[in-house]
């Protein structure tokens, strides 16, 4: 795992390529490498992880005409270069980036579709003066570039961008309004109007001063209603066990996140099955006043034991003021999915031990594990209720019940679902994904009237995904319209991006077998009805990993890798939340209306509706202007 950053001009361009990658050090601590000529400036940071001793960065190709930098691995890297080998290729390491290099030698821009595995690389051919630069098909590595003053800049982090003083930091009103209403910004935006996020499964291609991009590869849902369950099991088990295998390549220290959730467990699980070491387990806790929150370690200490691993634990406690700010650096833009707190906090744990750690993130995109999904799937039976009872008795009704004084989600999640549950399937999808109504959202932003295309913009993107013909079209099935939905935007965007930069924060590499591309072609010919059977979130998953775990860890609520953060912010939080949203610091950033803040805080303390992710937006948002635009 790396770091990876570059600036290409026509003209001939001067720089600090050393000052702009140290800015991503922490991707890679152990090397740092850099290529330069009279249009073109690369540099790298290393972690190793695979050929130590002959993995530098860059890599040329045989007549040093191309050279290439790499973040990420390739687990199928062998088996390509023992083909490139057939074709004459000569190798001077052992490292997969290399095998990149003579892939694209060989196949060009195809060269993308041969590789297994997780990437972002970026490839100077000197001949041609063209640059390659391409992203793995789910987006578990992240890849951001700006076109400005005539120069393309590419960077695994914003910050290695925005070392340079000339790249304006102007706000996008579009990527603002996602962000207050998704609490993360999808692809291709930034916060910032002159960089963009290269989507997954995208290429880029830059020559003569101009950028093509090429989608290349996608995922089509297309149910085989013909095939039996243990069918889909046998074909998962045979992908999966192999997945994991490909991800223990490693000559460095390995181990695991271990939840305590169904997906974890049967990561920790199959790898003992291939290990002949017991696993590092890391599992996180949650301390402060918490309520009547409960986390999960009891089942991953079940399944520790069962599988004879050398487990460990942290509990995290609420201190806002150090972690706020390396989140808000961390991602160089405001994100407000919580879960990057016990993120932080066991990417540091599992650094103490190991170099590389394995994750059960994407079982839930994969498999429907989602209250969301459920949420959508009883809509049909909901709208069988008479048009007065949905649209005026039952929010009502349901609009007056106060929050669960434990902080637990029910009645809030049966307040969302009444909201939107009436309103047309993609409408109510995306009502089902927003962490505030966009009325609401418009009072709370000021000057809404300039911000305007950016609501239309938001919804439009997610109901076009919705609504595609990859997920299904219009009248194709509801759940893998949403998963489709959701693997496009919120997996790559959200999910992914916490892990990523709260494990390169601590040097570690963390690598996420539900996410190989043929676990999730495989997943998208599954009917829904087995993902989801009657009320039975991932039904397929649970049945065909069984056998592998303890049933109190297959049968227990979903409670998710998240914190207590409703509890926090009304006790241990409360005085730090007060003053970060206090009437002074709002309007010197003058982005939002104190008045709605004001509103959406009392609301919260006073039980009557749960806004702990608007609020810690709110909060990170404030803090990301003081450290980025004011600053």
């Amino acid at each position: 795992m790396c770091g990876i950053f570059g600036i290409a001009s026509q003209d001939r361009y001067d720089f600090d390529l050393e000052g702009y990658t140290d800015t991503i050090a922490h991707r890679g601590p152990d090397e740092c490498g850099y290529y330069k000529d009279n249009h073109i400036g690369m540099g790298h940071r290393r972690l190793s992880i695979i050929d130590l001793s002959g993995g530098q960065q860059p890599i040329f190709n045989e007549d040093r005409s191309q050279c290439i930098i790499f973040n990420g691995e390739i687990y199928n890297y062998k088996a390509i270069k023992s083909e490139l080998l057939h074709y004459g290729h000569q190798f001077t390491t052992n490292s997969d980036t290399e095998t990149i290099l003579h892939a694209y030698e060989q196949w060009g821009e195809k060269c993308v579709d041969r590789l297994r595995g997780m990437f972002a690389f970026a490839i100077w051919d000197s001949v041609k003066k063209k640059l390659f630069l391409a992203r793995d098909r789910l987006g578990i590595k992240p890849l951001f570039y700006a076109l400005y003053n005539g120069r393309l800049y590419f960077a695994s982090e914003m910050k290695a961008i925005l070392a340079d003083p000339s790249i304006p930091r102007k706000i996008d009103d579009e990527a603002l309004v996602s962000y207050f209403s998704l609490s993360y910004i999808p692809a291709p935006l930034t916060i910032f109007q002159h960089i963009r996020k290269l989507p997954a499964g995208y290429t880029l291609s830059w020559q003569q001063g101009k950028i093509r991009l090429n989608q290349y590869w996608d995922v089509q849902f297309a149910p085989e209603y013909g095939k039996s369950e243990s069918y889909f099991i046998e074909e998962f088990m045979h992908l999966f066990e192999e997945a994991v295998r490909m991800r223990l390549m490693s000559e460095v220290p390995l181990g695991a996140f271990l939840s305590g959730g169904v997906d974890s467990s049967a990561v920790v699980a199959l790898m003992s099955k291939s290990s002949s070491e017991p696993v590092n387990t890391f599992c996180i806790g949650f301390g402060g006043d918490v309520g009547g929150y409960l986390d999960e370690r009891g089942y991953a200490r079940s399944v520790a034991d069962r599988y004879q691993a050398n487990h460990s634990e942290f509990n995290v406690v609420p201190e806002p003021q150090g972690i706020i700010d390396i989140i808000v650096r961390a991602f160089d833009e405001p994100f407000a999915d919580d879960s990057a707190i016990p993120s932080y906090f066991v990417c540091k744990m599992a650094r103490q031990l190991v170099t590389v750690a394995l994750s059960g993130l994407g079982g839930d995109e994969a498999f429907g594990g989602y209250e969301r999904y459920l949420g959508l799937k009883l809509r049909n039976t909901y709208n069988l209720l008479p048009l007065l009872l949905r649209q005026q008795l039952l929010p009502l009704l349901v609009n007056m019940l106060p929050e669960r004084a434990d902080g637990h989600y029910t009645i809030n999640h049966l307040k969302r679902f009444v909201r939107a549950g009436a309103l047309p399937e993609d409408i109510a999808y995306y009502r089902f994904l927003t962490i505030i109504e966009e009325e609401k959202c418009k009072a709370l932003l000021n000057n809404n009237g300039r911000m305007a295309s950016g609501f239309s913009a938001n919804l439009e993107r997610m109901v076009s995904l919705f609504n595609s013909k990859e997920a299904g079209g219009n009248r194709g099935d509801l759940l893998n319209r949403a998963f489709y939905c959701d693997l496009k935007t919120y997996l790559p965007e959200d999910i992914l991006c916490v892990t990523d930069r709260m494990s390169m924060h601590h040097s570690l590499e963390v690598r996420v077998p539900f996410i190989d591309h043929k676990i999730i072609e495989l997943c998208a010919k599954i009917p829904s009805n087995l993902k989801i059977k009657a009320s039975q979130k991932k039904y397929l998953l649970k049945k065909a990993v069984r056998p592998l775990l303890p049933d109190q860890v297959i049968d227990h609520r979903k409670q998710g890798f998240v914190g207590p953060m409703t509890q926090w912010l009304k006790k241990d939080l409360k005085k730090f939340t007060l003053d970060m949203l206090s009437k002074e610091n709002i309007e010197t950033v003058g982005v939002l209306n104190h008045a709605v803040v004001q509103d959406i805080v009392k609301s919260h303390f006073e039980g009557k509706e749960i806004h702990d992710t608007l609020i810690w937006a709110m909060l990170v948002f404030q803090r990301w202007h003081q450290i980025y635009i004011q600053n």
